[in-house]
């Protein structure tokens, strides 16, 4: 009998890709280019790209939130910072040992750090990066 926790055999799989949610700043120009990188690299088409600074965007959180740290919605939970960048990464074939790496907290702590270290200079960088 299948019970509450009963997983199809394909999901239960540690290969199994699931769908994600991503929102960005589709008015920062390195964000741009990250996701348009992402959206190459997405093949199936298992990420849904949503630009979070188009006015109409419906935000799970407050916008200036989404804004300022990456987002992510992965098994109906959002994420932020360097977990929703794994979240991307372990939908994306190519990326996802990257992704499922940083499940091990030691892994997920660095990417964290590196994260935060880039959020401090990523106005300097978006001048690098104008369209």
């Amino acid at each position: 009998m299948r019970g509450a926790g009963f997983m199809p055999r394909s999901m239960a799989s540690p290969w199994f890709i699931p769908r994600v949610t991503v929102w960005y700043d589709g008015g920062c120009p390195l964000c741009r280019r990250e996701i348009a990188l992402m959206r190459r690299l997405d093949r199936a088409h298992r990420i849904a790209f949503i630009d979070a600074a188009d006015p109409d965007t419906a935000c799970p959180i407050d916008r200036a939130d989404l804004l300022a740290r990456f987002h992510a919605r992965e098994d109906g939970k959002v994420l932020s910072g360097a977990a929703a960048f794994a979240a991307m990464w372990r939908a994306i074939p190519l990326l996802r040992p990257l992704g499922l790496a940083a499940r091990w907290a030691p892994v997920g702590w660095l990417l964290e750090r590196g994260y935060r270290w880039f959020l401090r200079r990523r106005p300097a960088m978006q001048k690098w990066f104008k369209d």
